[in-house]
């Protein structure tokens, strides 16, 4: 969508190597936990993918026992078959531009004015999304960045059908996904330091599997407390207790 005055420049996409094609590369792990949800949940944070984009297998469901003998844990396998494992700067930036034109006419036919502007930083390919005013940016965001991470994942199904590789470009409003994990991670860390006072757990409000990677994440470093996922979606939310 073109806004008078602003103009995005187009780069031509790196041409690749020879046999820089499709690899049959897999990422694969095993983890336990009480249920077979919080050990999917455990899994799923630590490769960084939704369950949408991996393959979930249930080795063993989780059994109590009988007065706390035989008592087994859950375990999953979880899968994420990958076309590449890396994409270099040069495939990103040809992601970016996908992802940026498509979000661009999206938001025209919408009725939205704003702008997409791909942008690397820290290793990070990011697509700004630019509203004309508060009120754009606060209607791409949505409620707890709910439509902010819709628009994530229409993005990274043209993405992949586009390109075969998996979405690796991250999408913005207004930098809030780094503000927004920053404050995350302070809630994680002071919900942590009181259920290592108190003792007792404490549920957070529900989030997005990428939101609930942020919380496992900074809980993770945290003696004396562990995080689980507990809900369904959308009501999907991390519990914070205290390791037995």
């Amino acid at each position: 969508m073109a806004v008078p005055g602003r103009t995005r420049a187009r780069r031509a996409p790196r041409p690749r190597a020879r046999g820089d094609g499709p690899e049959a590369a897999v990422r694969e792990i095993e983890r336990s936990g009480p249920s077979v949800e919080e050990a999917l949940e455990a899994a799923l944070a630590e490769l960084g993918v939704s369950e949408q984009e991996a393959e979930v297998e249930v080795v063993q469901e989780a059994r109590a026992g009988f007065l706390g003998l035989g008592a087994q844990e859950a375990i999953v396998r979880v899968r994420v078959p990958e076309t590449r494992l890396e994409v270099d700067e040069g495939g990103l930036e040809e992601q970016a531009e996908i992802a940026a034109d498509f979000l661009e006419e999206l938001l025209r036919r919408m009725g939205i004015e704003a702008t997409a502007e791909p942008r690397f930083e820290d290793g990070t390919m990011y697509v700004d999304l630019e509203g004309q005013g508060k009120a754009e940016a606060a209607i791409l965001i949505g409620r707890h960045g709910r439509t902010l991470q819709s628009l994530q994942d229409l993005a990274g199904l043209v993405v992949a059908k586009r390109t075969g590789e998996r979405c690796r470009v991250v999408i913005d409003v207004e930098d809030y996904r780094r503000r927004r994990r920053e404050r995350l991670v302070a809630l994680a860390r002071e919900v942590a330091r009181r259920v290592q006072r108190t003792r007792r757990e404490e549920e957070l409000e529900p989030m997005s599997a990428y939101e609930r990677k942020v919380v496992h994440d900074a809980v993770a470093g945290i003696p004396g407390v562990t995080s689980v996922g507990r809900g369904e979606e959308p009501d999907r939310r991390v519990v914070i207790r205290p390791e037995r």
